[in-house]
């Protein structure tokens, strides 16, 4: 069976500018709800793993069958404790336990909300959580760890269930009115309420429904086929609290009987260890990241061919999204893989919380990072013109009816046909072929105006920047609002860094470089500058899976930007060469 489907993409170009894309590949029948696919798959492969974590130098695993007796015992329990179609809140982190809550709240209809560890740990004023609490009224809140959640548990309210006895408990009671409650959940049920990462104003509490995430999965198996034979086999960081990882990929083991290994590594210096080690013991099948991740992973796979073999021994695809990759990276991976005599293609995809969470993927040979592909099946895509550029906007089955008792901003999120506005901006790779794809094009809300009121396109020039520093910048902020000319703010990559006999005169250099072809001050960086501090999850600077906000960290770090601008230019900014 093929490993992707081939692209048929259908475009539509109307007078006002904008552009309509579809896929001519039907989408088909999807299951009613999540709770469903689980159901399907338990009685299918009782004695196949579905979730796995580390539980010291071994995994703990739990097969479909048994997640079926311990999902059905928790769905009995919370009824019992009154969270019959009211929200349940999951503060910790990824494990069998969330998993396993989760499936319960899918199976009797009451929405999940799964809340970003930062709120609980990392702000002592849980300024966040109390705002999500206030909103969505919890019934039941979960907590892997009494002692660390503490605090938390008492700011968000209802039943705590706190700690993995209790956990225990509640998964031994007996099941009395589970499927009742079960038969009633349907497409229109809430499945869960995701929030989204925005750094100021009230959280907003994106719907997202079982048509949605169903929906959703159906058109990731129409574009890769081989799901249906093959089970996919995942190591998976990404946090549950967000819809990549708990949506798209924790969805896509559940929707394909697959099995998920919970990685308890990070990028970064350290962590990134673990997940090498769970990488070389786990072998997935299909392996998803942040770009963040990628460059983290790169020099291990580059070092060590050993463990270069291992991870790309059963892999089908490697896929990255959430962020622009650097060419660069995209361009070592590749590399590895064919050193390994690995066939497995680099992929993407894009999409928002709003949208369950994919709306378009490049399941086809784009051979660039930055195509973000062709619309889903089943999914329709326009290209509004807003200022000087084209806004993605997306309308289908796996698109959110709206915002947690927030109608305004439900209403504000559409346009006058349907479509969801994404503040995403996108740009086609080649006007006469639609099948070529789209190439992201920044958020529109990032870009801003120079003196001279030209705009800069941030998206763009900050991936080439990250191109012209080769590996050195993991990532970038571009300063210059009203300025005569643009500045970077800039996080180095620790093990490059280390590496570098000179980084000033290699950033000297990199900017010489990317400025050497540029066409105006649009285009050109004259200054930079090294930020000692990384991006801060409490001060929403960057959200769990590595996309980093340029507004609040223009906001939260002014008195460097002002550093950056200042005159006479201050001995730590560093210049071209």
């Amino acid at each position: 069976m093929d490993l992707f489907a081939s692209p048929r993409t259908l475009a539509e170009r109307r007078a006002d500018g904008s552009i309509v894309l579809a896929s001519a590949l039907p989408l088909g029948p999807y299951a009613a709800s999540m709770a469903g696919l689980f159901r399907g798959a338990a009685g299918a492969h009782p004695d196949r793993v579905l979730v796995a974590d580390r539980d010291g130098e071994d995994w703990r695993r739990v097969t479909y069958g048994e997640a079926r007796r311990l999902v059905d015992g928790l769905a009995q329990a919370l009824l019992d404790h009154g969270a019959s179609g009211r929200p349940v809140m999951i503060l910790s982190g990824n494990s069998v336990e969330h998993l396993l809550l989760t499936l319960a709240c899918y199976t009797i209809g009451s929405p999940a909300v799964p809340v970003s560890t930062a709120y609980s740990l990392l702000d002592p004023d849980h300024v966040k959580l109390r705002d999500m609490a206030a909103l969505t009224r919890p019934a039941v809140v979960f907590a892997d760890d009494a002692d660390a959640y503490a605090s938390a548990l008492d700011v968000a309210g209802g039943t705590s269930l706190a700690g993995r006895d209790a956990f225990q408990e509640w998964a031994r009671t007996a099941p009395a009115e589970v499927d009742e409650h079960y038969a009633r959940v349907g497409e229109d049920t809430i499945a869960k309420i995701l929030f989204t990462s925005g750094s100021t104003g009230r959280p907003k509490g994106v719907l997202n429904t079982h048509r949605m995430l169903c929906a959703n999965q159906r058109m990731l198996r129409r574009i890769w086929p081989f799901l249906a034979e093959e089970p996919p086999v995942l190591l998976d960081w990404l946090p549950w609290s967000h819809t990549f990882g708990g949506n798209h990929n924790a969805g896509l083991a559940i929707a394909n009987g697959g099995s998920l290994y919970v990685d308890d590594g990070r990028p970064g210096p350290d962590l990134v260890r673990r997940t090498v080690r769970n990488l070389a013991d786990v072998r997935p099948t299909v392996y998803f990241n942040v770009p963040a991740g990628y460059a983290s992973l790169l020099p291990h796979l580059e070092a060590d061919a050993e463990f270069a073999a291992a991870f790309f021994s059963r892999m089908r695809y490697v896929f990255f999204a959430a962020a622009a990759l650097p060419q660069q990276v995209w361009d070592g991976i590749a590399k590895v893989a064919a050193s390994a005599g690995s066939p497995a293609p680099m992929t993407t995809s894009w999409g928002a919380t709003e949208t369950a969470p994919g709306a378009t993927s490049a399941y086809f040979a784009s051979g660039r990072s930055d195509c973000i592909g062709v619309p889903l099946p089943g999914v329709s895509i326009k290209l509004a013109p807003v200022g000087p550029k084209l806004e993605i906007r997306v309308k289908g089955p796996s698109v959110t009816p709206g915002y947690l008792d927030d109608p305004e901003r439900t209403w504000e999120a559409f346009d006058e046909e349907g479509y969801y506005r994404t503040g995403d901006a996108v740009r086609m790779v080649d006007d006469a072929d639609p099948d070529k794809g789209l190439v992201f094009d920044g958020r529109i809300s990032e870009d801003f105006k120079l003196a001279s009121g030209t705009w800069v396109s941030v998206g763009t020039l900050r991936s080439a920047l990250l191109g012209a520093c080769g590996g050195l910048v993991t990532d970038a902020v571009l300063t210059g609002h009203d300025s005569a000319a643009i500045g970077a703010m800039v996080w180095l990559n620790p093990a490059r860094a280390a590496a570098c006999a000179d980084v000033r005169a290699a950033l000297g250099e990199a900017l010489r470089r990317l400025n050497g072809g540029a066409t105006g001050a649009s285009r050109r960086i004259v200054r930079l500058l090294v930020l000692d501090d990384p991006a801060s999850l409490a001060h929403g600077e960057i959200t769990d899976k590595g996309y980093v906000n340029q507004r609040a960290v223009l906001d939260h770090r002014a008195h460097l930007v002002e550093l950056l601008q200042a005159e006479p230019v201050s001995p730590e900014v560093v210049l071209p060469a």
